[in-house]
């Protein structure tokens, strides 16, 4: 089941230093971790601007910017994945310039909070903690639908590497997760992310521009992909045809494709509202929370959105190459994203390919641990000590946090023990949840001081509600309805928010304070001292 083929040898080499690596960042940061609940989840606010942006964003750009975006754009063009990449760089920023700096402030106006659930508790003095016990609640659900795409990224790259048994590989690699994040805390899952986060974007460079050298240039692949109708449009989508389970025709050596489908403004708007979902992505906003000063996030927002425009458009470039290259190679939507390990493989040295699909792994890895704290921190301190325990100790909210980790690693195998699943079908459904549920929350608790508790939890409730109802319900039914659910249910929720919250009374005059001047006092910059004595990461 593990054999190695010739050369496969200095690709797993490469690929244990990085696990090797991973591993010892993790419990070099476990003594500091374990010192308070502060610490474990959130840093102690001590990241600096570069540790921020980086992490924030190589745990947002899970298996589905190295596999799931170059595997769509293989699949079936530039206009599905284009307008994609265009909506998550502008909600990128938008949510860096409007979110970011506001919600530093507000969470330590409020009552220093340390999990975003907390963070809306305290917003509005929900002394009950409903609002955070529901909020705890989403995550749960679809964290653990999260987790299973990242686990599912780390069983499709062992398999294809080397035709290793694709469950089993899964389970590893989600067991390397559990142990790092669970020793080391958020520090741990900062630092580790800073350093996938510099191995994605690299290996996304190389692969592009090896990929280049060998198509003779863009121009042979451009000429070579005119020739599928729809493929480099932006207004109309490629349509390979497939027999009834899934499989790509071909004839005469390539693949055949039907006419071109239509890709009108309705579908272009639902596309780009993925950039909606990051105003509620927790792993996103934690980060935002945990920054060293709210002065440097202007530092933060510059270097966040560099990584993701050259990111997402290496990775679509790759999948377009990839198709021009290997046209043929992967001949349904679900292989389709290993055209980045098939290139890798192709081009590289042994050792090289290991160190570039260890890329695929830092991808994953990341956003699976920060899934997986945050979904912990968030159980822990927002029910078990917010509703269960209110006199919880520290020592024993980590115990609960860490109990919450096996559970959601279990929860998150079961989703992806499907080897037939596609990473970019998982991530868009969990994604939809979480931006839908506490996207427009995010934005009336930092923007408008007459929301309500009330509102709020119909926000929530409405969101999570309409994603389910509408990518079960409605969406099947095709037409104006196929949209992305993300959009409707954003919708509904800032709706049921504004509703509900001018229908209920009006907030006590302590919120509404707080709310007045949670912007005024300035956070004091930590001594550059502290930095330079590596108490506080860069």
């Amino acid at each position: 089941m593990f054999e190695l083929r010739e050369g496969d040898a200095f690709v797993v080499l490469a690929i244990l230093i990085y696990f090797i690596v991973v591993l010892t960042i993790g419990f070099v940061y476990a003594r500091r971790s374990n010192s308070s609940a502060s610490e474990y989840f959130l840093g102690g606010r001590k990241v600096g601007p570069w540790f921020t942006a980086l992490s924030a964003e190589a745990s947002d750009m899970s298996g589905y910017l190295l596999m799931g975006l170059p595997g769509l754009a293989y699949w079936c063009g530039a206009s599905d994945v284009g307008w994609t990449a265009i909506g998550l760089a502008i909600g990128t920023y938008l949510n860096w310039l409007l979110v970011a700096k506001r919600l530093r402030k507000y969470s330590v106006a409020a009552n220093d909070s340390i999990t975003l659930p907390g963070f809306y508790s305290n917003r509005f003095h929900d002394d009950k903690n409903i609002i955070g016990t529901v909020a705890a609640v989403i995550i749960l659900i679809f964290f653990c639908v999260y987790c299973g795409s990242c686990f599912v990224t780390c069983g499709k790259l062992f398999n294809s590497l080397f035709g290793w048994d694709y469950s089993v590989m899964m389970v590893f690699g989600a067991l390397i997760v559990f142990l790092y994040t669970m020793v080391g805390g958020y520090l741990s899952v900062v630092a580790t992310d800073f350093v996938q986060g510099c191995l994605m974007f690299c290996a996304l460079v190389v692969v592009v521009l090896g990929s280049i050298t060998m198509a003779g240039g863009l121009d042979n692949t451009v000429a070579f992909l005119s020739d599928i109708p729809g493929y480099l449009s932006m207004t109309s989508i490629a349509t390979p045809e497939v027999t009834a389970e899934g499989t790509q025709l071909v004839e005469g050596g390539q693949p055949l494709f039907g006419a071109a489908g239509e890709y009108g403004l309705l579908t272009i708007i639902s596309t780009m509202s993925w950039g909606l979902g990051y105003f509620g992505m927790p792993q996103v906003l934690v980060r935002f929370m945990g920054i060293r000063s709210e002065e440097e996030v202007k530092t933060s927002r510059r270097i966040a959105i560099v990584w993701v425009v050259i990111s997402m458009f290496s990775a679509v470039m790759i999948g377009l190459i990839g198709r021009s290259l290997m046209p043929t190679a992967l001949l349904t939507q679900s292989s389709a994203e290993s055209i980045f390990i098939v290139l890798s493989q192709t081009m590289l040295p042994a050792f090289a390919c290991g160190l570039v699909v260890s890329g695929i792994l830092a991808a994953s890895m990341s956003s699976a641990s920060s899934y997986l704290l945050i979904t912990g921190s968030s159980v822990a301190e927002n029910i078990f000590r917010g509703v269960f325990k209110k006199n919880a100790t520290d020592n024993q909210v980590l115990i609960v946090s860490r109990i919450t980790l096996a559970v959601v690693l279990v929860f998150g195998c079961f989703i992806a023990w499907d080897e037939n699943s596609v990473i970019f079908n998982v991530v868009s459904y969990a994604w939809a949840g979480l931006g839908a549920s506490f996207g427009p929350l995010t934005l009336f608790s930092l923007y408008w001081r007459r929301t309500t508790k009330q509102g709020a939890i119909a926000g929530m409730v409405t969101g999570a509600a309409m994603v389910l109802i509408w990518h079960n319900l409605i969406k099947p039914l095709g037409g104006v309805f196929g949209i992305y659910e993300l959009l409707p249910a954003f919708l509904c929720s800032a709706l049921a928010i504004l509703v509900v919250s001018l229908l209920t009374k009006e907030p006590e005059q302590a919120v509404l304070d707080e709310f007045d001047h949670y912007m005024d006092d300035e956070t004091p910059e930590r001594s550059m001292d502290a930095v330079l004595e590596g108490d506080i990461p860069l």
